[in-house]
């Protein structure tokens, strides 16, 4: 199985639009959220990714196939500085999830962006504080912050680490 991240380009943001609808549909169950009037959920920041450089589309692939995406972006809650990196979204499909598809790309990504991380985590999100704190604690060998107390404008749960000390 060979596991790429690549960047999406503007000509695939329906792919990216559609995958997205997928993670709200499955994400709804902690949010509650609904679809709107068209049956969508919509993405607020989308068309940003490709107008914004502080943010940075990537689709995980799988044998030259959609498996999920990353987005990536700078907007931090528990950190500020220069070369801050935040997890915005992750999503994996489940045909491709505990096949160690999500935990790859999560390195990969983290690889990509030489600095700080945050990835923030729901509280009611179980499965993602599992993976999340396997992966970080893996990639960092340990040296990361856990915040178990919201930060401004975030009601959840974090991770920050420095990626360039990563264990190899």
């Amino acid at each position: 199985m060979t596991i790429e991240i690549v960047r999406a380009k503007k000509s695939e943001k329906s792919v990216l639009r559609q995958l997205m609808e997928l993670c709200n549909h499955d994400f709804s169950e902690h949010t509650g959220d609904d679809v709107d009037e068209h049956g969508f959920y919509g993405y607020t920041y989308l068309d940003h990714y490709w107008t914004d450089d502080a943010r940075h589309p990537f689709f995980i692939m799988v044998d030259g196939r959609y498996a999920g995406f990353v987005l990536v972006n700078n907007h931090c809650k528990y950190i500020s500085g220069d070369n801050i990196h935040s997890v915005a979204e992750f999503f994996v499909l489940r045909k491709y999830r505990k096949k160690g598809v999500g935990r790859q790309a999560a390195k990969m990504i983290f690889d990509k962006f030489d600095g700080l991380w945050e990835v923030k985590i729901l509280y009611t999100n179980v499965p993602a504080l599992s993976f999340w704190s396997k992966v970080i604690d893996e990639y960092s060998g340990g040296r990361h912050t856990f915040h178990s107390m919201p930060a401004a404008g975030w009601d959840g749960l974090g991770y920050t680490f420095n990626s360039n000390t990563r264990v190899h």
